[in-house]
């Protein structure tokens, strides 16, 4: 007989906490001898030769002739943002993770969300296309999960109203569209790769894209305005990524492969695990996408589990598993654009309120082991049977 669940009364299936985004770490000796090899050069910031290696890598594995490598993936947003002419209004996604929303804002835009395809969790087009005026300057797409947005429709949008079309990909490395990697898509690309990132930089961004006026200025804007013989020909900031940084961002990415294996292992061993419980969803790329599998995200049809998604959220982390509600609420039922419906959402967006109020986001990469994974699923199987149980107990 199975144990009690936690939440039942049992003892939590695992004494220490499933985490997730607990960061890879790829190979801890290459990465600390390349640190060792940045102290002994004494050249740990400003344009070291690991940042422009990195860079380079980036590119190629992009596509794409600029890479610009980043302290961070919001900051690489906001100076995109600055140095692509943005100003007015920008459309996008409310269904995303609040930076895409708040750089434009810092940066003096306003943006205006647009509703989400419920099948892939992107962009509507469609609903896009409703709330250009004539105040938009741009299009900020999302590639969510990774899985790559409807790039040719979104670049057909641009062009038609003649507007700047970036993508936030902080998701998005290593997958492809239509086989073409992401990165190449657009005006210009964002990588992000913090430290929950499957690859990842300790914390660092980049800036991908084929445009050389824009690749020159963001070069400009992320040192201070400064190009060739410090000359300052431009209002800019310290956006540059450091050498340290570069170490653990190169070490990740020559591991790129390894570890989209293992993500994807654990990803179809959660599917072998859920396909036969009842309501619940496991959230997979569209049709002629490929993804690195970094997210495990899967939807709860309540009617067909008896569990609320905050019911399945609370059990499984009574259990030590700490599953995460992803971009709940969506960025338009958050400060400040809450209180600003008529600019900010002037469409009613029901897909994106759906959709943020049906996922979880479940433990994957290195940090979690094939048995875990198992031993997961079983909970979420259990809780499924036991949910008038479960639910009682929740709402006690």
């Amino acid at each position: 007989m199975a144990p009690e669940l936690a939440i039942l009364g049992g003892e939590p299936a695992f004494a220490e906490a499933l985490h997730v985004g607990r960061p890879n770490i790829p190979d801890e000796g290459l990465v600390l001898e390349r640190i060792r090899q940045a102290m002994d050069r004494r050249w740990l910031t400003s344009f070291g030769p690991l940042v422009k290696e990195f860079e380079e890598e980036l590119a190629r594995q992009a596509g794409v002739k600029h890479c610009i490598a980043t302290c961070n993936a919001t900051i690489a947003l906001q100076v995109l943002i600055r140095a692509g002419g943005l100003r007015g209004e920008v459309v996008m996604p409310s269904f995303t993770f609040i930076a895409t929303a708040h750089t434009l804002r810092w940066e003096g835009v306003t943006p205006v969300f647009c509703d989400i395809d419920e099948e892939t969790g992107n962009i509507d087009v469609a609903h896009a296309r409703k709330v250009i005026t004539e105040r938009t300057t741009g299009i900020m797409g999302v590639h969510l999960w990774g899985n790559p947005a409807p790039t040719e429709e979104l670049a057909a949008l641009a062009d038609e109203h003649g507007l700047r079309l970036f993508y936030d990909s902080a998701h998005a490395i290593g997958g492809t569209r239509l086989g073409r990697p992401v990165g190449g898509f657009g005006d210009a690309e964002v990588y992000s790769f913090h430290a929950t990132k499957f690859v990842n930089a300790f914390e660092g961004g980049a800036i991908v894209t084929d445009d050389d006026a824009l690749a020159e200025r963001v070069r400009l804007m992320h040192n201070y305005g400064r190009g060739e013989g410090n000359h300052v020909s431009c209002v800019g900031t310290n956006a540059k990524m450091t050498e340290v940084a570069a170490a653990m961002g190169l070490t990740s990415l020559e591991n790129m492969a390894y570890l989209i294996d293992v993500n994807r292992e654990r990803f179809d061993r959660y599917a072998a695990g859920l396909a036969d419980v009842p309501g619940i969803h496991l959230r997979r790329p569209s049709p002629g996408n490929t993804v690195n599998h970094q997210y495990v995200v899967i939807e709860v049809d309540t009617p067909g589990t008896g569990l609320s998604r905050d019911d399945l959220v609370a059990t499984l982390r009574a259990e030590n598993v700490l599953a995460r509600t992803h971009f709940h609420p969506s960025c338009h039922r958050t400060e400040p654009y809450v209180h600003e419906q008529a600019v900010s959402a002037p469409l009613p967006l029901p897909h994106s309120e759906a959709l943020s109020d049906r996922v979880i986001q479940l433990p994957t990469g290195t940090g979690v082991t094939l048995d875990q994974v198992d031993q997961v699923c079983a909970l979420i199987g259990r809780a499924v049977r036991r949910a008038p149980a479960v639910g009682k107990a929740c709402r006690a």
